[in-house]
């Protein structure tokens, strides 16, 4: 959960047995069971997640990579582990560590709060870099005009 330039925004609800984070970016939802099962062992796009807690802290293993993520330079045996701890009512320290020993000599960390906003998180969707709305509402004064000739 690397922050770009937007949506990064995110939404966690915990349940039992299960965390699940959504990223306001492409929509996607991490279902994370919290209840001690094991890893699988089926490679998956975004790698199979295990999440327990450490006293307040949230501690999720993501390994089984179908191939390298979108972390440059990845591979498919990356492990991430992320670390979430809620520091006050808005803000929660988020750390992670990349393990690749095809990729990295030494694990690394990175640290980043993750603050709350009073907003609601929104469908991404790409409008064509809005180059395309004018297109679209052209078409549609274009139909406009034609059915009031009729």
């Amino acid at each position: 959960m690397i922050s770009g330039t937007y949506n990064n925004n995110l939404q966690i609800v915990q349940t039992p047995g299960y965390v699940m984070i959504f990223n306001e970016m492409v929509h996607n939802a991490r279902i994370i069971p919290t209840d001690g099962r094991p890893h699988g062992t089926l490679p998956q796009w975004t790698g199979d997640s295990r999440g327990r807690w450490e006293g307040d802290t949230l501690v999720v293993e993501t390994l089984n990579f179908r191939r390298e993520t979108s972390l440059q330079g990845s591979t498919a045996k990356t492990t991430v582990v992320e670390r979430l701890t809620r520091l006050d009512a808005k803000t929660i320290d988020y750390r992670f560590t990349i393990s690749d020993p095809d990729a990295y000599t030494k694990p690394w960390t990175a640290v980043m709060p993750l603050r709350a906003i009073d907003g609601l998180l929104f469908e991404y969707a790409c409008h064509e870099a809005n180059y395309g709305m004018e297109g679209v509402l052209r078409g549609a004064r274009f139909r406009e005009r034609e059915a009031a000739k009729k």
